[in-house]
């Protein structure tokens, strides 16, 4: 697994949580990093991304609620999610666009997904 994602839960609606995704020691070059979701009987959606260079968009489901953020020298990304809905009921999934050891392949690569329910 080249990423790992952490942090899901359980949350009442209004309330806050916040992800961790950590790439492993084989990604390199990270370029771009990314959180989608994919809530049950829904395709999978972009919530947010952030460029090496820290520049970030997201998607207008969630602006003004989420913050994505990055530590390049840890390799890892993080969203931020506050005032939650129910409608932020997803498995999230981070995502990296990097070269990948020791395949020498760069492209895309996926996290195995973590589960955020927001209910009362």
């Amino acid at each position: 697994v080249q990423l790992q994602a952490s942090g899901g839960g359980l949350v009442q609606p209004g309330g806050s949580l916040r992800l961790s995704c950590a790439a492993s020691k084989n990604l390199h070059q990270i370029k771009d990093m990314a959180w989608y979701r994919q809530a049950p009987g829904k395709q999978r959606e972009l919530v947010a991304t952030i460029t090496s260079e820290n520049r970030t968009n997201y998607g207008d489901s969630v602006k003004g609620r989420f913050t994505i953020s990055r530590d390049n020298a840890k390799k890892m990304v993080f969203l931020q999610m506050n005032s939650l809905k129910p409608e932020d009921t997803a498995v999230y999934y981070c995502y990296a666009y990097a070269l990948g050891l020791p395949q020498w392949v760069i492209g895309d690569y996926w996290g195995q997904g973590t589960l955020v329910t927001v209910s009362s």
